[in-house]
């Protein structure tokens, strides 16, 4: 599980490729700040997508509490494999 916020900025997976390349998951947070910040979500995908092909990606917010059910879906899922 990885966890990357939007104000960190889109370029992550390019600064840390292997993180991204291993993580079964990856949780965006802070989204509800993105009308605010400079956060090129096309780019944050793409570099993703080379790196991790099948990895899905949550959008989540903890002040909004949005995709925290999809998050918990996912571990629930993985906890009964």
């Amino acid at each position: 599980m990885l966890i990357s916020t939007v104000t960190e900025g889109s370029d992550k997976p390019y600064k840390y490729p292997l993180a991204f390349e291993k993580a079964d998951i990856i949780i965006l947070n802070k989204c509800d700040l993105l009308p605010y910040v400079d956060f090129n979500e096309s780019f944050f995908i793409d570099g993703i997508r080379a790196l991790n092909k099948t990895a899905p990606v949550i959008k989540v917010s903890c002040k909004t509490g949005e995709g925290f059910d999809e998050v918990m879906l996912w571990i629930n899922e993985r906890a009964k494999a």
